[in-house]
């Protein structure tokens, strides 16, 4: 779909025609916005509707995106095309120089995989095994696009990543090992630049990274697939469902689990450019703001059933939880299951206060709306729900392996006056 760009502080009004068979939704991934105007499983589109949420821009600048939320269909619809990119600018960003033209040395990556079959017809499948491990396709496109390739006219080049895969993991990195400046994350800007050699993102988060192309040299973005299965597999390597499936895209061995991202070219007059030593002051989080602590446990049954969180599985009707407004609150959310889930709060950018009782690593740091759980692992966030009071109408929390989120690893809350 096509890239929105919105301010913060502006207000915006959509109109989404739905112009298909079925229902559809448009959820805004990553924004503090009335419940109405959410896109969750309530907002049903239904064929030949209209719907025009309105709502203000309170996010930060960083970049977040909008996909379908449809109840139990939320996996196919995105795998089909319903999901694009949204940039939100601020002016406190744009004070400190980065790259930020579209398009030239600010660009977007929606990577995504996709099982196409030899008459080039996408395949959605929906077995056991699609059920349980979520769906993941044999070949890797970013932008819509097959083996891509970049001209860049400039000595830097800011890359907005953006794990849209129903189920897959990536580990980025650059071809050879060369340095990475990690900028940014779900909710915008981290306190400073961060050095790194390889960035995990799970289906739903995203990060932000600058290159410098000054020494003109080609470099390739590649990213292998780790499991994020427990036991054998070990949590960390390449596994099961990760290389020697991407068929074309794949530069070298297939069975060495490494794709091929993004081929950069530079140009021959590139300058380096240095980055700000300081980007956004954060603060660090506070737990003892919080004045409740509730609990999520993250459970899947075996064979693909029972896919639930704190023992139940999604109901339509059901409001597990009611939050007040302005309350700062601790949420604890544990994997008792035997794979790593990405972890979707809706209406929120919250701060990762520790992982297992550790500090978190630089792309945990700053603002949050997805965060990973691994198996066996307890992670703690600080969350406040600012504004946008509503008794009846609720937001979701869910596992963002789309396949599990449909089979009813989602639960709802309501965000009421105190």
């Amino acid at each position: 779909g096509p890239t929105l760009e919105m301010r913060r502080g502006e207000r915006v009004r959509f109109h989404i025609d739905n112009n298909l068979a079925e229902g559809a939704t448009v959820h805004w991934h990553g924004f503090e916005l009335p419940a109405s105007a959410d896109g969750g499983p309530h907002q049903l589109i239904c064929p030949g509707e209209r719907w025009s949420p309105s709502f203000e821009v309170r996010q930060r600048a960083s970049l977040y995106w909008y996909h379908s939320h449809l109840h139990r269909r939320a996996g196919s619809q995105v795998y089909a095309g319903l999901a694009a990119p949204i940039y939100v600018r601020d002016d406190q960003e744009e004070r400190l120089g980065l790259p930020s033209e579209y398009g030239i040395d600010d660009i977007p990556l929606i990577v995504q995989d996709r099982i196409i079959d030899g008459s080039g017809q996408l395949i959605y499948p929906s077995g056991m095994q699609a059920r349980m491990m979520g769906v993941r396709g044999n070949r890797i496109y970013v932008n819509g696009t097959e083996d891509a390739v970049f001209d860049a006219a400039t000595g830097q080049l800011r890359l907005r990543l953006l794990n849209g895969s129903n189920a897959r993991f990536y580990d980025f990195s650059l071809e050879g090992g060369a340095p990475m400046q990690l900028i940014a994350s779900d909710g915008g800007l981290l306190d400073r630049p961060h050095p790194v050699r390889s960035l995990r993102l799970a289906p739903g988060e995203r990060a932000q990274i600058i290159l410098d192309l000054a020494e003109g040299r080609p470099l390739r973005l590649v990213a292998s697939s780790p499991d994020n299965m427990m036991g054998m597999m070990g949590g960390q390597g390449r596994g099961m469902m990760g290389g020697g499936m991407m068929g074309r895209g794949n530069d070298g061995d297939p069975s060495d689990g490494v794709f091929r991202i993004l081929d950069i070219r530079p140009a021959d007059t590139a300058r380096s450019v240095r980055l700000p030593a300081e980007l956004a002051p954060l603060g660090v989080p506070d737990p003892s703001l919080a004045v409740r602590t509730r609990r999520f446990v993250i459970d899947m049954g075996m064979m693909g059933g029972g896919m639930s969180i704190n023992g139940a599985a999604m109901d339509m009707d059901v409001i597990n939880e009611r939050v007040p407004v302005g309350q700062w609150e601790i949420w604890e959310i544990a994997n008792a299951s035997m794979m790593a889930h990405p972890f979707h709060i809706h209406n929120t950018q919250f701060r990762v206060i520790e992982r297992n009782g550790r500090a978190p690593p630089p792309l945990e740091t700053g603002y949050k709306d997805t965060v990973v759980v691994n198996p066996r692992e307890q992670v703690r966030v600080l969350v406040r729900f600012e504004e946008n009071t509503d008794p009846d109408l609720p937001y979701m929390y869910h596992c963002h392996i789309l396949e599990h989120e449909d089979a009813g690893m989602m639960g709802q809350f309501v965000v009421m006056n105190s």
